[in-house]
């Protein structure tokens, strides 16, 4: 196994366990909180204290990971999310609130690290295996997405009297995971041009019609995904179906996300980025157009896998299409902006869905994401064929 695939392969499982962590912790985080919390208002702060800790972390943890390195940089990650981790199962045994918000804040400080997995692999790879490298560290989400409601599940009531603590111990031994792959992880340290050099400024790179086009996609894919998955549940229950159904939708949902991983960069480099995110935005629509003509539950788990694929071709695409416009001087601060923006449509969207769906309704959530999915449409499909109108851009098409 040469140097690039034994990372992806140790940061597929890098990712997979920072993921089954956050799937654990959104199943798991409301129900502690309501039991913990002085104000049973309060029940949802913990969860939304660890967005907030993983958005105002990804700025930090990429300039310092310029400085001292990636696998460092991932080493201390898992460190905070193993100390966030005890830290939140002793809060739930202690039964101390306030505690319990600081273990969940570590653990998305780890979070703010870890969202750099997939940009690691990008860096690693040469050019005609990057979109390939960033599709697989995301393919470990489908151990995630089954992993991490199941832990919750089986360990729920593994401490007499202390609901989820047991939990959060067994996700101290899925940090561990993180902490030994992440040793074994082969990143170059960064040279003393990287460390030290800028290149252009941000507001330079901003402009490119790429980079803007980029994050307009993952910002997009992400506001619409959290937006229509999270008033999901709330939908299915408005319609009388019972919890399981509800579980067994957003399992399904999350596999949509994952599973392609195994195949978008092999599709990415046959058909290319934009077409890709193309389809993405497709999918999206027809996950809006089936949720608004049924409320069956056929139709909003077809609609939820559906949706879950957009995201995966939007969001890989996107990662892909991001890492071919900055120099490696400039990288720090070009994936710190781009996982600032995204991390803080996705801090935005899961304060705002629950309103959203209380005030508007499921029908009008979904109509309410359309003004979004043609708008990264038009996005892409512009900066298509202004690529296609450059020789560089027909040479390579001709070629694929």
């Amino acid at each position: 196994m040469n140097t690039a695939k034994k990372n992806v392969f140790l940061l597929s499982i890098c990712q997979a366990t920072m993921i089954t962590g956050q799937a654990l912790m959104l199943a798991a985080a409301p129900f502690i909180g309501l039991a913990l919390a002085p104000d049973k208002s309060l029940a949802t702060l913990p969860i939304g204290l660890q967005f907030a800790a993983t958005l105002f972390m990804t700025m930090p943890a990429s300039f310092a990971m310029k400085r001292i390195g990636r696998r460092p940089g991932f080493l201390i990650g898992a460190a905070l999310g193993i100390v966030g981790s005890c830290l939140a199962a002793y809060a739930i045994w202690a039964g101390h609130f306030a505690l319990f918000c600081g273990g969940l804040a570590l653990n998305g400080m780890y979070n703010g690290f870890g969202t750099y997995y997939r940009f690691a692999a990008a860096d690693a790879a040469g050019p005609d295996y990057r979109s390939r490298a960033i599709s697989y560290v995301l393919a470990g989400g489908v151990a995630a997405a089954l992993l991490g409601p199941n832990l919750a599940r089986w360990t729920v009531d593994s401490i007499a009297g202390a609901p989820f603590s047991g939990s959060y111990i067994g996700l101290v031994g899925v940090y561990i995971v993180a902490l030994v792959a992440t040793a074994f992880v082969d990143i170059p340290q960064p040279t003393a041009a990287e460390r030290v050099g800028g290149g252009r400024p941000l507001s330079e790179m901003a402009r490119q019609p790429a980079f803007a086009v980029a994050v307009f996609g993952g910002m997009i894919g992400y506001a619409v995904m959290n937006l229509v998955m999270l008033s999901t549940p709330l939908a299915l229950h408005e319609h009388h179906h019972p919890f399981g159904d509800a579980a067994f939708v957003i399992e399904w949902h999350m596999l949509g996300m994952f599973v392609p991983s195994f195949f978008t960069g092999r599709l990415i480099a046959r058909h290319g980025t934009t077409t890709i995110m193309q389809w993405g935005a497709i999918l999206g629509a027809l996950c809006t157009a089936i949720n608004l003509a049924s409320a069956e539950l056929w139709a909003t788990w077809l609609a939820l896998v559906l949706l879950g694929i957009g995201w995966n071709f939007l969001f890989v695409g996107a990662t892909t299409l991001l890492t071919e416009t900055y120099a490696p001087a400039e990288k720090a601060k070009a994936q710190a902006l781009n996982d600032f923006l995204i991390l803080g449509t996705v801090t935005t969207t899961a304060f705002s869905s629950g309103p959203l769906h209380h005030y508007l309704g499921w029908e009008l959530v979904n109509a309410s994401v359309i003004p979004l999915i043609v708008a990264v449409a038009i996005a892409v499909t512009w900066l298509k064929r202004r690529k296609q109108s450059t020789p560089a851009a027909a040479t390579e098409t001709a070629n694929r």
